[in-house]
């Protein structure tokens, strides 16, 4: 039975809902987009990790902001003198030193050559391991991860032994008796180099090893039919589908090199040769432990944090502004 109105003509049927919509009241247009509840719950689920890790970093990174505008030495440790607030007076005294910012540029060069190294081999070894049968792909796998597995401070000593200038197995082999590669200050960080590499690109490998398994047989298939060679498929397929994990592998890469101690500092001896081979990491704990200047190690430590936030922040925009799912 049609309903009528008051004048006896027929009343317009009343607009359905579109699928998985509802009606707005406004002219019947269907609302689409998540309701609130919806758009809060990914929030919700980041309650107890953030319960975890804010009171777990918060307060380390206060208690450093903390020592890095105070007078705090050996003194000031032991109760001998009262604590005196400085303000800016430890970064005006950093800043102001020439040594800073040579060993600012050799921490920012040390690392970008590690980055790109270590992108480098362990993106090649993921896609070598597509290539290859189970058992060598087993077998590089293992020798992968044992190296990722090594405590720095076992791996950097099995490498001075391997280059020592006496007894060193390199030495030996290449007929370089007597040649120490620590006394120069770029054979020491291309060796500290290598060492990084050496436990880094394992992370690489396998992580983008399972990015690529997961790309469909199908799309390279029908690329290699269009005619793409390897090198082709690697960089108009593969990278792209990948950028995501390209773009986690990339900051953690830039935040672990940039920070490298261990290796230095066992390596170097805590610096090498006049503090040649220092790096803010290094730098940071002399001045802090080795001086006693806590107040001037913290303010490195400030410096070093910012820069690694501010490149990371600056390589998420990048990725925003073309267009790249984060």
């Amino acid at each position: 039975m049609i309903p009528l109105d008051e004048t006896g003509r027929s009343k317009p049927a009343r607009r359905s809902s579109a699928p998985g919509g509802s009606v707005d009241g406004r002219g019947g247009r269907p609302a689409t987009g998540p309701s609130g509840r919806a758009r809060r719950t990914p929030w919700w689920m980041l309650v107890p990790a953030a319960a975890v890790l804010i009171p777990l970093f918060a307060y380390p990174i206060y208690q450093l902001g903390l020592l890095s505008v105070l007078d705090f030495r050996q003194a000031q440790v032991s109760g001998g003198q009262p604590t005196r607030f400085v303000g800016a007076g430890n970064y005006a005294e950093l800043f102001g030193a020439e040594r800073f910012w040579s060993v600012l540029l050799a921490t920012i060069g040390f690392a970008a050559a590690c980055v790109v190294a270590t992108l480098a081999v362990g993106a090649a070894l993921a896609v070598l391991l597509t290539r290859v049968g189970r058992w060598p792909r087993t077998l590089l796998s293992v020798a992968a991860l044992s190296a990722w597995a090594a405590p720095a401070v076992t791996g950097s000593t099995v490498w001075m032994f391997l280059f020592d200038a006496n007894l060193g197995l390199v030495n030996q082999v290449l007929g370089l008796d007597g040649h120490n590669w620590m006394y120069d200050r770029y054979s020491a960080f291309g060796l500290i180099g290598a060492v990084v590499v050496w436990h880094s690109f394992p992370f690489v490998m396998v992580t983008l090893y399972a990015g690529i398994k997961a790309i469909p047989d199908a799309t390279l298939e029908a690329a290699q039919l269009d005619g793409a060679g390897a090198w082709q498929q690697f960089w108009r397929i593969i990278v792209p589908i990948l950028r995501p994990l390209l773009t986690i592998v990339v900051i953690q890469s830039i935040i672990w090199d940039f920070k490298v101690f261990t290796q230095i500092y066992v390596m170097t001896g805590g610096g090498g040769i006049a503090g040649q081979n220092l790096t803010l990491n290094v730098y940071a704990y002399q001045q802090a432990f080795a001086a006693s200047e806590y107040g001037l190690g913290s303010a490195i430590g400030v410096v070093m944090m910012v820069i690694l936030l501010a490149v990371t922040l600056a390589y998420l925009r990048a990725l925003r502004r073309s267009g790249e799912p984060l």
